[in-house]
């Protein structure tokens, strides 16, 4: 049995029709592409995962049980975690204030009355954090805002696992970075995906896409066009289910594009 499964998702805003009966599903320890070209369904689809859309039909099951009644806070305390493309951190902030913000722990009087922020426990484990993605950091204690994308990629991934999450959804991980860092990235999901952690990555790059995962699901016009298993396909295939196999033409301008 798949970790998550959507099946037969829908989902309109008003006249439009985003989403059409839409399936996929990941395994535990399981990279699995979402592609598509923009206004495909993919952000709703990720959306409609982590609770802050409801769907208008359809199930999303976790391990077997249904999900769709749970609010954002409950499905991320059953293991879901979504890292959004700004990443959401505080850039004036340091690397453990950002790992935990809003959780710090805090040291006690008396074993009672909670005090003040314990700074060296939280820069412990978010130094812990670091090391459980096998990355490296040039100090903790500088403002985030200094670091470079790549590096604020691992901050936001040692924050997500924080949380001790089962699904970690990325929205444009290696968008805009060097290809250094686009490396660097993409051994980071590789790390989740040793730890059993599954991985479904939205990305309009498709070669980081096919260096990465174990299977590749196409949105296009809100329905799942493809699933493809990476090892047994190619770009071409990839970009023809993106654009419609018929469009060969649009399939090649994509193809050179990316």
């Amino acid at each position: 049995m798949s970790l998550l499964v959507l099946s037969n998702i829908s989902k309109s805003f008003g006249p439009v029709n985003v989403l059409h009966h839409a399936n996929m599903s990941v395994d535990a320890g399981e990279v699995v592409g979402l592609v598509g070209d923009n206004g495909a369904g993919k952000s709703t689809l990720m959306k409609i995962i982590t609770g802050i859309y409801k769907a208008d039909a359809g199930d999303i099951t976790l391990d077997g049980q249904s999900i769709l009644h749970l609010d954002p806070g409950e499905r991320r305390a059953m293991g879901i975690e979504m890292i959004y493309q700004d990443l959401a951190l505080a850039k004036q902030q340091d690397v453990a204030s950002n790992i935990f913000l809003g959780r710090e722990p805090v040291k006690s009087f008396l074993g009672i009355i909670p005090g003040m922020v314990d700074k060296r426990t939280m820069d412990r484990k978010a130094q812990e954090m670091i090391d459980r993605l096998g990355a490296n950091l040039p100090a903790i204690n500088r403002p985030v805002g200094t670091f470079s994308g790549g590096q604020q990629q691992t901050i936001a991934i040692a924050r997500a696992l924080t949380f001790d999450p089962r699904v970690v959804i990325m929205d444009e991980p290696t968008a805009a970075l060097a290809v250094r860092e686009v490396q660097s990235v993409l051994d980071l999901i590789r790390q989740l995906k040793k730890q059993g952690i599954a991985v479904i990555l939205i990305s309009h790059r498709l070669n980081d896409v096919l260096s990465v995962t174990d299977r590749i699901v196409v949105l296009r016009h809100g329905r799942t066009e493809a699933n493809l298993t990476t090892s047994q396909t190619t770009m071409t295939k990839v970009v023809s289910a993106i654009v419609g196999g018929d469009d060969m033409e649009a399939a090649a301008a994509h193809e050179s594009a990316g």
